[in-house]
């Protein structure tokens, strides 16, 4: 008789919210309750982009928001379990009389955050590019070229040929300007960058470098020489660049490098 006692007390705790044990047991059951049913909209997606894929449809704005349908399910829940437990009731009550100032700090830590969400929406629904894409942007490494493989709530993710993972917030690749190459043949980056040191003539080291370019056989397209980044130390010129054999363009850095090294010498231009 007490052996069943102890069981119906027991049982009685597990689902009392009002008691450390109940909030632990709801808080595991809204937890797993969220994650099958996020995992099924998951699911769900990667059928749909299955079979969309095979009739040739864009699987950026379904990736995106299939992404935040899965945080909103996440969010729904732990409203949820804030609302039928009671210490959570009081202590929303209590954030509810300074709400003005809990939104600001919210507000000023989250910028970041916010700021990359807002701009991944405004990605997908202006489609400036999408899933599949190959795109020439401006990073503090200098002027990069891959395929868009996601384009996630706070980043897009770019392959680069040479197999890098290239992370780029949503912020950036909304405020800067890309270059589109999906249209142009296939081509294998072999884009070079070069710091020149203070004091010496930018224009001439950019004449030197397209030059190079222009003239060596394997290069099928120059696009240009920019300034991409200026420090105390010297001035990044990166070449862009690319050739049609995918083979030849770590040669051809190679050749780039090692014969304007010798001009930038011959014309007292210093490598920083």
């Amino acid at each position: 008789m007490e052996e069943q006692d102890w069981q119906k007390e027991f049982l009685n705790n597990l689902v009392d919210t009002h008691t450390v044990l109940g909030a632990v047991f709801v808080a595991v059951f809204f937890a797993l309750a969220a994650w099958l049913v996020a995992r099924a909209v998951r699911l769900a997606i990667h059928r749909y982009l299955d079979r969309t894929q095979r009739d040739g449809a864009d699987p950026t704005g379904v990736r995106f928001l299939g992404q935040l349908a899965r945080l909103m399910v996440y969010i729904f829940a732990f409203g949820c379990y804030a609302h039928v437990v009671p210490f959570l009731q009081k202590l929303g009550t209590a954030w509810l009389a300074s709400v003005g100032v809990v939104s600001v700090v919210v507000g000023l830590a989250a910028q970041s955050t916010l700021g990359n969400l807002i701009s991944g929406i405004s990605l997908v629904l202006y489609r400036p590019f999408k899933i599949g894409d190959r795109l020439r942007v401006s990073l503090p490494t200098g002027l990069e070229t891959g395929i868009v493989e996601s384009i996630d709530l706070g980043y897009t993710v770019l392959r680069t040929a040479d197999k890098r993972r290239l992370i780029i917030p949503n912020n950036s690749m909304a405020s800067q300007a890309c270059v589109d190459l999906s249209m142009l043949p296939a081509r294998t980056p072999c884009d070079v960058s070069i710091s020149v040191a203070p004091g010496g003539d930018l224009d001439q080291a950019r004449k030197i470098i397209l030059d190079l370019a222009k003239a060596h056989p394997k290069v099928a397209q120059v696009d240009g020489c920019t300034v991409t980044r200026v420090t105390a130390k010297g001035t990044l010129l990166t070449l862009a660049a690319s050739c049609e054999d995918p083979d030849a363009a770590a040669r051809v850095r190679s050749d780039l490098l090692q014969n304007t090294k010798k001009l930038f010498d011959a014309a007292g231009i210093r490598i920083a």
